[in-house]
């Protein structure tokens, strides 16, 4: 499962000309579900996501976790983040698990972070559909995180 986090001071997730889903200050997360994957493994990157410190301390220093800071998580799955871009020009999507896998664990990978961080700080953009991702990223500070599955080579 791989997550990539930007610390943002605003983003936003329109579906159909209608917002569905923003947050002020904290990360936008884009989730990846990977063959193979499970619910530990989304545990441990929620884990991993909400105790990376990627916010500024009063000494100006990233110290802080999305949860020390007060910031919220806005939660956008993306099947393209697993994509295979390792030879030609085309990315293969053989890596990607499939929708009836990968939506429940992006729900529990949700229902995980609402527990942890709180419910109101966590929003999330709709599995499945188009959508537009508006964003400012703060700083700008961009992170790949990855956990891989017990047994799995780490790639």
């Amino acid at each position: 499962m791989k997550g990539l986090i930007q610390r943002v001071s605003r983003a936003q997730v329109t579906v159909d000309g209608e917002v569905i889903a923003g947050i002020e200050t904290g990360l936008l997360l884009l989730l990846g579900v990977e063959q193979g994957d499970t619910r530990g493994v989304a545990e441990a990157l929620a884990r991993k996501i909400l105790g990376y410190r990627v916010f500024p301390d009063v000494q100006g220093r990233m110290n802080l976790s999305v949860a020390d800071s007060g910031g919220s998580l806005l939660v956008v799955p993306q099947f393209t983040l697993v994509a295979d871009t390792g030879s030609g020009t085309r990315p293969g999507f053989s890596r990607a698990a499939p929708p009836d896998l990968a939506k429940p664990l992006v729900d529990y990978f949700i229902a995980v972070c609402q527990e942890q961080l709180g419910s109101p700080r966590v929003a999330e953009g709709r599995f499945g559909a188009s959508m537009q991702v508006a964003l400012v990223n703060d700083g700008p500070v961009t992170f790949l995180l990855k956990v891989e599955p017990e047994g799995a080579a780490a790639g």
